[in-house]
């Protein structure tokens, strides 16, 4: 007896439209686009997280998100290029520049947060200037992965030999805050939510020290997607910005802040005046530096700055083209939706 289910030619055709609708990301029959998005662990981005959930951005644009946390970027790469998730909106692209040069299925498809919201703290007293860092430890990621590329084009610029500093991959930068105030090592970059509460933790920036003023061109922050994710779920992709897009036009204005706190104290736990002071802090870092993308697209010049850095650590060979490393016509889209 022949068990095999058999298939008819209306059904397979059927079949092939529902993959063909797939493949061009339209909406599901409840009418929400399915999206799998991986970010980096800090206090910042859990906080925009809450955000995000507390406003319903996500659902507003018609999008089902599941959201993983990682450590760091090598963690971030590997579930996109496993197909476990999408799309990544808030992490250091760096490595993933170096990867697209190595044939990475990978394109950046927008910015975040452009402007480096971070200081160097210590808790030696004895370091007064970066360049007193020369033999010491630094905490950061993975080589390679933001903070630990962050950290170097800053040491590079300031004239520090950053061959004569040993970098110890402790995890998120609240990981290497916890490090530098236990002294477990010397020095380490943390977010500026802790930066008005030095004389609390024992720490302090060393002269050149804070990344905003040092080192404005260095793009902190992007968005980046894999091939399959940008030609499977295209349309879902473009929500998923438009979301972040209409978050960071939010939460640049000046009627943010109570919202902000409350996603803070969600997002990272605890509720005490400490850790309102802190999202506080950071709420008042963004009105006064106003480091978000609001129209989500990054420049040619920014993504040749940042492959530029990649170069000059002997991590890319050379500069890969604009257009072969970025698709930056989803940002465009969403923009288009938040208009």
């Amino acid at each position: 007896m022949d068990l095999k289910p058999r298939i008819h030619r209306r059904d397979a055709l059927g079949l092939a439209a529902c993959g063909m609708l797939a493949a061009a990301g339209v909406a599901r029959a409840d009418g929400k686009y399915k999206v799998n998005i991986v970010n980096t662990d800090s206090n910042s981005t859990r906080t925009l997280q809450a955000l995000l959930r507390n406003k319903g951005w996500l659902e507003e644009f018609g999008v089902e998100a599941t959201t993983l946390n990682v450590s760091d970027g090598s963690k971030l790469m590997g579930a996109l290029i496993s197909g476990s998730s999408d799309i990544c909106l808030l992490s250091g692209f760096g490595q993933v520049l170096v990867a697209i040069e190595k044939g990475a299925k990978v394109k950046v498809v927008g910015g975040a947060s452009l402007l480096p919201s971070q200081a160097l703290f210590t808790k030696r007293p004895e370091i007064k200037t970066l360049k007193d860092l020369e033999g010491r430890t630094i905490g950061s990621g993975s080589i390679g992965a933001l903070l630990h590329q962050i950290t170097s084009a800053l040491l590079t610029k300031k004239g520090v030999d950053v061959s004569k500093v040993r970098f110890v991959n402790v995890g998120s930068s609240a990981d290497v805050f916890r490090a530098v105030v236990a002294g477990v090592v010397d020095a380490g970059p943390a977010l500026s939510d802790v930066y008005d509460q030095r004389d609390k933790y024992g720490v302090h920036v060393p002269e050149g020290g804070k990344f905003w003023e040092e080192l404005p061109e260095y793009t902190y922050q992007g968005s980046y997607a894999s091939d399959r994710a940008i030609a499977g779920n295209r349309e879902g992709l473009v929500r998923v910005l438009a979301a972040y897009g209409k978050m960071y036009r939010y939460i640049s204005g000046p009627n943010s802040l109570d919202d902000y706190v409350k996603a803070r104290l969600e997002g990272v736990g605890g509720n005490h005046p400490e850790a309102a002071a802190e999202a506080t802090n950071e709420w008042r870092f963004v009105q006064r530096y106003q480091p978000y993308a609001t129209d989500l697209v990054l420049s040619q010049e920014r993504i040749s700055y940042m492959q530029g850095l990649n170069v000059q650590f002997d991590l890319q060979k050379s500069l890969t083209p604009y257009d072969k490393a970025t698709d930056m016509s989803m940002a465009r889209d969403a923009i288009k939706l938040i208009n």
